[in-house]
């Protein structure tokens, strides 16, 4: 079967072929996939995602890729990215964002509009869409807080609306991790009127942290490992074992922060893999402890 000559056939969207990923994750990861679809509105992701389901051909669905690692050279995987869902619509302090909206975009923008509930979201490189899934959060604040509901195609192409108690949420994790073919479209959330100033100062001062305390002149996927707990932190543990500067490849442990493994040079997923892995078990052996990562390796 010509995969590409059976998608031209279809309404889909948008459709880049044989097309590198480096500018589809936050690690700059060179790998190469057999197609990325871009799909317009609902009709036309559900026409990719029925083709998909009926020939049997592997597919993801992906957002900034800002906690995705690559770890093969090519995928034979029709990867589908949200971004043309991208409208947002503000009323009072009610957020409707479709889920490619760019997370830190909007929290810069409702927070310039004097609301508060999204300051923690201001260094988060996700979309709307992922951030859900992945209950982002920082600074003790997650999506969790404020989100209200949001609309989800189901495994049969049905639209749903899930209220905030439904997804079951915990720290970094959702129901839409269990219902693995569930697509976030929509979230609606709630946030608070403040005083304008007084919030992009907070996100100034939290910038400014971050700049100080981050390794973000290198790519990237933000923290590598959960903390065990809140008094002990996967960082520390890291720093105790003397592993920053740790290379692999072209991967390395940042020796700004221990928690944060960095691309410094062209290096590739299984680099970063095989780092995070070094350091998982190093880590292990010495305290006993098993950390979990909150990157995922794609295979």
């Amino acid at each position: 079967m010509d995969i590409k000559k059976e998608i031209e056939k279809i309404n889909c969207g948008e459709v880049l072929y044989d097309i590198s990923l480096k500018n589809y994750n936050t690690y700059k990861v060179d790998s190469v996939a057999l197609a990325i679809v871009f799909p317009n509105n609902i009709d036309e992701l559900k026409n990719i995602l029925k083709f998909v389901k009926e020939k049997k051909i592997r597919y993801k669905i992906i957002g900034n890729g800002s906690n995705l690692i690559f770890t093969k050279k090519y995928y034979d995987i029709v990867f589908i990215n949200l971004r043309k869902f991208n409208k947002v619509d503000i009323t009072e302090e009610k957020v409707v964002a479709l889920s490619g909206v760019n997370l830190m975009k909007l929290a810069y923008d409702v927070s310039k509009k004097g609301l508060s509930g999204l300051e923690f979201a201001t260094g988060i490189p996700a979309t709307v869409g992922g951030a859900v899934y992945m209950n982002a959060g920082a600074y003790n604040s997650s999506i969790s807080d404020i989100l209200v509901s949001a609309k989800i195609l189901t495994d049969k192409l049905e639209i749903i609306e899930l209220s905030n108690q439904d997804f079951e949420f915990s720290y970094r994790s959702s129901l839409l991790q269990k219902l693995r073919n569930y697509i976030c479209l929509e979230a609606t959330f709630l946030l608070k009127k403040g005083n304008c100033s007084d919030i992009l100062e907070l996100i100034e001062n939290r910038k400014n942290r971050r700049l100080a305390s981050q390794p973000l002149n290198y790519p990237s996927a933000g923290s590598v490992f959960r903390n065990p707990s809140s008094e002990i932190f996967a960082g520390k543990l890291i720093e105790e074992l003397s592993l920053k500067g740790t290379k692999i490849g072209g991967a390395k442990v940042s020796e700004k922060h221990a928690n944060f493994v960095i691309n410094y040079a062209n290096a590739t997923g299984s680099d970063i893999k095989e780092l995070i892995i070094f350091v998982h078990e190093m880590v292990k052996d010495k305290y006993g402890i098993d950390l979990k990562v909150e990157q995922e390796f794609i295979e």
